[in-house]
């Protein structure tokens, strides 16, 4: 996959052309937005002030709250446009690399529960459950959908939703089964794993010891495999620097697991990505290069364990 300095030059050419297209419709849009508000606060001083028949003043009322609604309507469209242009454009960008078919985006759609709750990583009924903004396509001769997900439960303790994850969420399914499994989770998340560790340790796995993965890892992360199983095999030395590079950059916090055929990678993220403002500008570099580069991270795992495999 190419790397970020290339991205760069692409956003230059192709991205930010667009964003600067957007981001007129945005200020018109901020245009009108505030000038309604001014002429409707007007309307009721002037209304009040010279005495308007009440009729009259509720039919003029009811004219402004009828345009107010239709600027409503005009902001939420270029709301559910902004995320879409962006992303086709960042996939054109990501597939034109020699190991990817096309990739595809669905604004709605997104992974099933029970593929989430297949993952062995996180365990929860998840009640709570809520998805959009796939992307489906093929790393080599794998398949791989990600999406963005956030997912809650019940509180034990309180009357209140808590979170299990919030953030993107990939799953893929190998051509040859591995048997066994190979689960990675974040140390700073281990008290609000209590649930997930039992339940991996109930299907057979253990804590690798430390000192068996690379330098660091085992600082920021846990490593449970079942009886067999080589973590170092499958994670490779590149692939360990790699997601620990990522989560000190980010600070993001990363689950990776490798159940039988099946390869789940989930990546925190608090906020919502590529969610436009109309307040402020969207032309920003910085806020492409985050959703570029979580979806690189969970990529990249697929298109290595491909190579290596």
């Amino acid at each position: 996959m190419r790397r970020l300095d290339e991205f760069r030059i692409y956003y230059n050419h192709t991205i930010h052309p667009e964003l600067l297209r957007m981001e007129r419709k945005r200020l018109r849009l901020w245009l009108l937005l505030s000038v309604s508000t001014f002429v409707m606060i007007g309307i009721l001083i002037l209304g009040i002030y010279l005495h308007i028949p009440l009729f009259a003043h509720l039919l003029l009322i009811s004219i402004l709250v009828f345009y107010m609604s239709y600027l409503a309507y005009r902001i939420q469209v270029f709301r559910n446009n902004f995320k879409p242009n962006v992303i086709n454009l960042l996939l054109d960008f990501i597939d034109d690399g020699p190991n990817f078919g096309t990739l595809k985006y669905e604004t709605k759609g997104f992974i099933s529960k029970q593929e989430f709750l297949a993952s062995g990583i996180f365990a929860t009924k998840a009640p709570e459950y809520q998805g959009e903004d796939q992307i489906t396509g093929k790393i080599g001769e794998l398949d791989f959908k990600l999406c963005e997900l956030n997912v809650r439960e019940f509180s034990r303790v309180r009357n209140r939703l808590d979170y299990v994850f919030r953030g993107v969420f990939l799953t893929s399914t190998f051509k040859h089964k591995m048997q066994g499994e190979i689960i990675i989770l974040p140390v700073e998340f281990k008290q609000y794993l209590s649930r997930s560790i039992k339940a991996i340790t109930r299907r057979g796995a253990f804590a690798i010891p430390e000192g068996i993965m690379e330098e660091n890892f085992d600082e920021f992360f846990m490593t449970y495999a079942t009886k067999g199983l080589n973590p170092t095999q499958v994670l490779t030395p590149d692939l360990q620097t790699g997601i620990l590079d990522y989560r000190l950059r980010t600070g993001k916090k990363m689950y990776v697991s490798f159940i039988n055929e099946n390869i789940s990678i989930a990546i925190t993220e608090p906020k919502d990505l590529l969610e436009p403002s109309i307040l402020k500008s969207n032309v920003s570099f910085e806020l492409i290069r985050e959703f570029f580069e979580d979806i690189y991270m969970l990529i990249h795992i697929v298109e290595e364990f491909d190579e290596n495999n």
